[in-house]
């Protein structure tokens, strides 16, 4: 439920007219869907969205439209909102599960590897030939993998990962396979390859960007999991549906503090 607009309470009646009635101070207020929280036009927002879904950065339309890069910025930024939003509702997974941790960032001089800087350390799970979930992690750790693990998937499942020993206590959670390498390979039949793959997808479709606000990194993130999770889909209509589905006072329109 959204919370009221006046004093923050988080429950609310939904009136016969549509809008919301505060259960405790009694204000009444209409819900913005993100659409509508643009002051675009329809048809400027509706070919933003074309443009978002063909991947055409902000700074490659200078001379396209009449609205401005700011405005242009917001609504892509929206729409990242949305698609962050709704891979973080997903249900957890099970069955087969496939998890896996990386850095995103550019090339640099000094320290590399885990403790290199400006790196943000992802982890991911995804489900074989299926679904994908990945969020950023504070530290490259058993207790900040653990913790994503526990939150979206549930116990029983069967975990595919690399020799890392943080992993071992997956064992208390459901059956667990640990995949040998030699020389970067495999060896023998089983594999991770479905999340390598997708952070191979992420890295690729990130590139054009040409670097990231870090602020904003996880919005970058949920796009390309909800891009990689709808990949057989035509991405408009779905993102339009979702932009007018999603409240924009459910969401947290703040970004992430970093270090």
């Amino acid at each position: 439920m959204a919370s009221c607009t006046a004093c923050g309470f988080g429950w609310s009646w939904v009136l016969s007219d549509g809008r919301l009635k505060c259960r405790r101070c009694g204000h009444r207020w209409r819900r913005r869907s993100l659409w509508d929280a643009s002051r675009l036009d329809s048809r400027t927002k509706t070919e933003l969205v074309q443009r978002f879904v063909w991947g055409v950065p902000v700074y490659r339309q200078r001379f396209s439209l009449a609205a401005s890069r700011p405005a242009r910025e917001r609504f892509y930024r929206l729409i990242r909102f949305a698609m962050a939003q709704a891979e973080q509702l997903r249900e957890p997974f099970e069955g087969s599960l496939e998890c896996d941790e990386t850095t995103f960032g550019g090339a640099r001089k000094g320290k590399r590897g885990w403790g290199a800087a400006g790196k943000v350390i992802v982890f991911g799970i995804i489900k074989r030939n299926g679904l994908v979930k990945a969020e950023p992690i504070p530290a490259h750790d058993r207790a900040s993998i653990m913790q994503v693990i526990q939150a979206h998937s549930r116990e029983g499942s069967l975990y595919y990962t690399d020799q890392w020993q943080a992993y071992a206590t997956l064992r208390l959670r459901g059956d667990h396979v640990v995949i040998r390498k030699e020389k970067g390979r495999p060896v023998g039949r089983d594999h991770i390859n479905g999340i390598e793959g997708f952070w191979s997808y992420a890295k690729n479709w990130l590139y054009p960007y040409r670097g990231v606000p870090k602020k904003f990194f996880h919005l970058y993130l949920g796009e390309t999991c909800y891009r990689f999770n709808h990949r057989d889909e035509d991405l408009k209509p779905l993102i339009i549906k979702l932009l007018k589905a999603t409240a924009f006072e459910e969401i947290d329109i703040n970004p992430v503090q970093v270090s």
